[in-house]
């Protein structure tokens, strides 16, 4: 199997795509809003928040969304779901009423039942989430899972120390993992994969075979305890890729490892930042990765493109990215309010190989949907920013965009448009003159103009190297020197 990346709703991929009985393991890491008060959430006290899928923002309301995917449970649509989801959901209907809470475990009933679905007789599911939900999510995995033979293996706390505290209750410094199996006794779990080293204090494991008391010290180590204490990514972490719910690497490796084998297929039906389809690359897993923003699918690409080469990009399979003016004229015009910045996202990041930086900002973007950095004539760096259109123009967006020049002290505004530039349009953009540096071969136009027709039929991409890849140049011949000098010494 070829390595899958789509950019789409998770439950259209899943049911479109994804045949039964396909994956070995699946792991994700669904977004929940636990920034808000509980008693808020649970008693549906304030007005909701919207739910926009803008990078980053957890958030859910009680909308169309929710509503349809209550009546495919409690319809039980095309006979997906078993009674005891049915039962559970129109329960927690009655006690949470309608609201955020609620609309999030309608969400997870429909892609947790998709992923039973999808999962082999042998298959291993992993639900990460925190204390404000899982006790809810359980409940949901014991409708899906055990009712058809499944198994609940382990509730696995994940222990860190880093992050703020309150002088009203004690630190919360742990997340959770619940962890289930498609089948009671016929599951991957390579427990000599994941032991740990002993501590000082634990000398022996301990064990009682037919009631004699057996002490023995494992050479591989203990076999895990369902506490993981692996650190949180620091801002300083190598890591660290700016993705504020990043995961650690440790921490899908020891999943991975342990319920896994070369050449399974692992599923993250919410990768974000693509931890589990980098580790699952490099522990030469194949993988299948899903995610609803192009940010996280252009973030992916980048990662897996730093990580193991550019021509990694050619083992990957990409679904649901525009490929001709038809699909990206779609984008833009979904009346989704959760992909309403995706068109913008798509392409900023197509238009910049995956080095542009999305303005995630709420509310208004003062003109600005992207920016870039490149080295200027005094070594510092310089600014480029974008705005992109998808419905009619004319050469007053040019005009306004030369004004958003000045008060961004931008050197360089990119206008990336649908529809075609008028000659008015052009002529404006003209007149802002030439911007030429000594990195450059040649000057450029200040005010640029690039079509979507120019992106997706003639493969027409940014022309100016940016200041992240002069450093990135830098600390790769540093790495070079370093290795050399190495070499000389041994």
């Amino acid at each position: 199997m070829v390595n899958q990346l789509y950019y789409g709703d998770n439950l259209e991929v899943l049911r479109r795509y994804i045949k039964d009985e396909s994956v070995d393991l699946c792991y994700i890491d669904p977004p929940f809003n636990s920034k808000r008060n509980y008693n808020q959430i649970y008693n549906n006290i304030g007005g909701d928040d919207k739910a926009q899928a803008q990078a980053f923002i957890d958030t859910w309301e009680w909308d169309d969304h929710a509503i349809h995917g209550i009546e495919e449970i409690t319809t039980n649509y095309h006979g997906l779901f078993t009674q005891q989801c049915i039962d559970l959901i129109i329960g927690l209907r009655n006690v949470l009423k309608t609201g955020s809470l609620l609309a999030y475990l309608v969400s997870m009933t429909l892609r947790i039942t998709e992923i039973h679905r999808i999962l082999k007789p042998t298959g291993s599911f992993y639900l990460h989430c925190d204390p404000s939900a899982s006790h809810y999510l359980k409940l949901i995995l014991d409708a899906v899972f055990c009712s058809q033979g499944g198994d609940y293996k382990n509730e696995i706390i994940w222990c860190y120390g880093s992050g703020g505290a309150s002088k009203y209750h004690f630190s919360k410094k742990h997340d959770i993992i619940l962890y289930y199996c498609k089948s009671n006794n016929n599951f991957t779990f390579n427990v000599d994969l994941v032991r740990e080293a002993y501590s000082s204090p634990e000398k022996v494991e301990h064990k009682i075979i037919n009631g004699k008391a057996y002490q023995r010290k494992h050479e591989l180590g203990r076999i895990p305890f369902d506490w993981w204490q692996i650190p949180i990514l620091t801002n300083t972490a190598k890591e660290r890729l700016g993705y504020p719910t990043q995961k650690p690497e440790a921490l899908l490796e020891k999943i991975i490892k342990a319920s896994s084998n070369e050449n399974d297929i692992i599923l993250d039906a919410y990768c974000g930042c693509g931890t589990t389809v980098a580790v699952c690359q490099r522990l030469d897993r194949k993988w299948i990765g899903i995610d609803i923003t192009y940010q996280s699918i252009s973030l992916i690409l980048k990662r897996l493109e730093d990580s193991f080469g550019k021509e990694v990009l050619q083992t990957i399979k990409l679904h649901g990215i525009p490929r001709d003016i038809e699909s990206a004229t779609a984008l833009a015009n979904k009346a989704d309010d959760r992909t309403r910045k995706e068109f913008e996202k798509w392409a900023i990041l197509t238009y910049t190989d995956n080095k542009g930086i999305i303005n995630t900002k709420k509310g208004s973007d003062q003109g600005v949907d992207g920016i870039a950095y490149f080295q200027g004539d005094q070594n510092e760096p310089e600014k480029i920013i974008f705005q992109v259109k998808s419905g009619k123009v004319k050469s007053g967006d040019i005009r306004d965009l030369i004004g958003t020049m000045t008060l961004e002290n931008a050197s360089i505004a990119i206008f990336i448009t649908l529809e075609n530039p008028t000659k008015d349009m052009i002529k404006t953009a003209k007149s802002a003159g030439f911007y030429q540096s000594k990195f450059m071969s040649q000057s450029c136009d200040k005010i640029q103009i690039v079509t979507v027709q120019d992106i997706i039929e003639n493969q027409k991409r940014l022309n100016i190297r940016l200041s992240f890849e002069v450093v990135k140049s830098a600390d790769k011949q540093k790495e070079v020197k370093v290795n050399q000098m190495e070499l000389f010494d041994n």
